[in-house]
């Protein structure tokens, strides 16, 4: 039986390792295509999905107008906009079609995945690539202490973070301006 403080270690450091082979500038990048967006509309499947509400919950928090597909107050994408999704493992077939009513409607399109050769990323304007391991490559050799798509789920979350950091510097907010757009309704 594995000790439960060693795999919370090595996952950690599963983590951190993935979080220093992505470059700064794919960070600068994403907030390029944030930052010019007049909505983003958000998209992801299973726990993918669950990380981009907390990334379209802390894009609201910077003051974009940002909301998650499948919510009744989603309005609707065209040009100037942005639909970003997560395709961790490259393709699913929710994310191939939303691409597709996105891009006919003159969005730009964004995709976050660990798969940059992947056919979503093939058909988005831009791909973010998380190279970590999914549910694409979790068995051999070398998988990670973490089940399945976790590691690149876990990443997703702090690379998020410190994409919505980046984005309050760079729009010139204190962190008390993020703070006062957090719901007052828990």
């Amino acid at each position: 039986m594995a000790d439960a403080t060693q795999l919370g270690v090595a996952a950690a450091g599963e983590v951190a390792a993935v979080l220093e082979r992505i470059p700064a500038e794919t960070v600068e990048r994403m907030c390029d295509e944030l930052e010019r967006a007049n909505r983003i509309a958000l998209y992801g499947v299973g726990r993918e999905g669950l990380m981009m509400r907390a990334l379209a919950m802390r894009l609201y928090h910077v003051g974009l107008d940002a909301h998650v597909v499948g919510d009744m107050t989603t309005p609707p994408v065209g040009s100037g906009d942005l639909f970003l999704a997560s395709a961790g493992p490259g393709a699913f077939s929710t994310v191939l079609a939303l691409l597709d009513v996105a891009a006919a409607a003159g969005a730009r399109t964004m995709i976050v995945t660990a798969q940059p050769e992947g056919e979503a990323p093939r058909r988005a304007d831009v791909v973010v690539d998380i190279p970590a391991q999914t549910m694409a490559d979790d068995r051999g050799p070398t998988t990670s202490v973490l089940p399945m798509g976790s590691l690149y789920e876990a990443v997703q979350l702090l690379f998020f973070d410190v994409v919505s950091i980046r984005l309050r510097e760079r729009l010139g907010q204190r962190p008390e301006e993020m703070r006062g757009r957090h719901t007052n309704l828990e």
